[in-house]
């Protein structure tokens, strides 16, 4: 039994985790503007999007500091959503309170969207 690692092979599947990261973090700043700009409303389907992008991919950043990531980013897509969700009819009934309430779980989401991104670019967990 050889107890060799091939570091290249290593190196290759910590760029593609955070490759896949950065995809991520995209969809979650692509909805998280969209929710704020008039007349640019994303779609959640982005947000499933990369939602079952990182539930797929999760277990291949287990034991790294990628899986810290993954957990924020599933943590964050779960809690926009619901948030969005229960606020939604504040869009139907009241423009203003809910342009005001998409403003702030927007601002929270972009939070911990740059958050995220910030450590990522230093190679490094997020501090919970």
């Amino acid at each position: 039994m050889s107890d060799i690692i091939d570091v290249r092979t290593n190196d290759q599947k910590a760029e593609s985790l955070k490759n896949i990261g950065w995809v991520s973090y995209a969809l979650h700043l692509i909805v998280a503007l969209g929710a704020v700009l008039p007349g640019t409303q994303a779609s959640a389907l982005l947000l499933v999007i990369a939602l079952v992008l990182d539930l797929v991919k999760r277990g291949d950043a287990q034991g790294t500091w990628q899986e810290n990531h993954f957990s924020w980013r599933i943590r964050s897509v779960i809690w926009a959503g619901v948030l969005y969700a229960v606020t939604a009819p504040l869009w139907l009934l009241f423009f203003i309170p809910g342009w005001i309430a998409w403003g702030i779980i927007s601002l929270w989401f972009l939070y911990r969207i740059v958050r995220g991104m910030l450590a990522m670019s230093k190679n490094q967990a997020v501090d919970a």
